[in-house]
């Protein structure tokens, strides 16, 4: 028995030895003054090469923080475990409550667009080995997070290789939204905080559908998935007609499931399988 009980403790030791190692960092923010954390989860190969790796950037959504996709998925080493998988570095920065990833036009103190990308991205690149360069550089998230992933990719496509979104809120536009009444009013207080009292105009400059003939002359790979039963299912499918009207390439799924951890966790790895194909093209997949 006692026996046993080693094994079962050796063997414990050795997956723990070799699994993803997953670090929270301070990342400093000049333009809010402020400083957020942000976890950054390193594959096993990180420690045991020279090599530089490629970077999933996987944002949160509302109401959440940079740990969400650690803390809340059923399975609590999936990210971990993606990162082993595929070779590749994931970092999952603050993007606050509510800031939908945007400079916001009426309160200054939430400039989450140059936060990622003028201050998250130099860092990560400037402490860790990574692929300093596009083709090696990713970036999706779920809900707020797939609205930011798909959001910062068309305004930055200089930046990224691929994106995706996963039950994005891809159209500020809550009339597409299926919303009980008392919802509905509630999220409308939130974004009027980010945007101001929204108008047609604010509508079609924020709106990641109206951004169709963008992605299309970026060029950027896309995957994008959302659930049958999600709640914001109908601006997802106008992206997607929107993309095949004007003839953009992308991958769109529909599957079973709502607004939930459970179907993120069985979306990303294919988020991930659809990025190592992006990276093996571009010759920065690391074996």
């Amino acid at each position: 028995m006692k026996r046993i009980a080693f094994t079962l403790m050796l063997l414990f030791y050795c997956i723990s030895a070799f699994a993803a190692k997953v670090d929270t960092v301070q990342i400093p923010s000049a333009a809010m003054n402020k400083t957020y954390k942000a976890a950054i989860a390193f594959p096993n190969a990180y420690a045991k090469s020279k090599a530089s790796f490629p970077v999933l950037y996987l944002l949160h959504g509302g109401y959440g923080h940079f740990d969400d996709w650690l803390s809340k998925t059923p399975d609590k080493s999936l990210v971990k475990n993606l990162a082993d998988q595929y070779n590749i570095i994931i970092v999952m920065p603050e993007g606050e409550i509510f800031s939908y990833y945007v400079d916001s036009p009426v309160d200054p103190g939430s400039k989450f667009e140059t936060y990622i990308i003028r201050e998250v991205i130099p860092f990560i690149d400037s402490k860790y080995r990574t692929v300093n360069d596009k083709k090696g550089r990713l970036i999706t998230g779920l809900s707020m997070g797939g609205y930011g992933s798909l959001y910062l990719s068309t305004r930055h496509p200089d930046l990224f290789a691929a994106a995706g979104s996963m039950s994005g809120a891809l159209d500020p536009n809550m009339t597409t939204w299926k919303l009980p009444p008392d919802r509905f009013e509630m999220l409308t207080k939130m974004l009027d905080k980010i945007w101001g009292p929204m108008t047609p105009d604010t509508y079609l400059q924020y709106s990641v559908v109206n951004m169709a003939d963008q992605i299309r002359r970026n060029g950027l790979p896309l995957v994008i998935n959302i659930g049958v039963d999600d709640f914001l299912l109908e601006p997802n499918r106008e992206l997607h007609r929107r993309l095949v009207y004007n003839h953009t390439p992308h991958d769109y799924s529909e599957q079973p499931g709502g607004h939930t951890w459970e179907f993120w966790q069985n979306a990303l790895p294919g988020h991930l399988l659809f990025f190592s194909k992006v990276l093996k093209a571009n010759g920065t997949y690391v074996l």
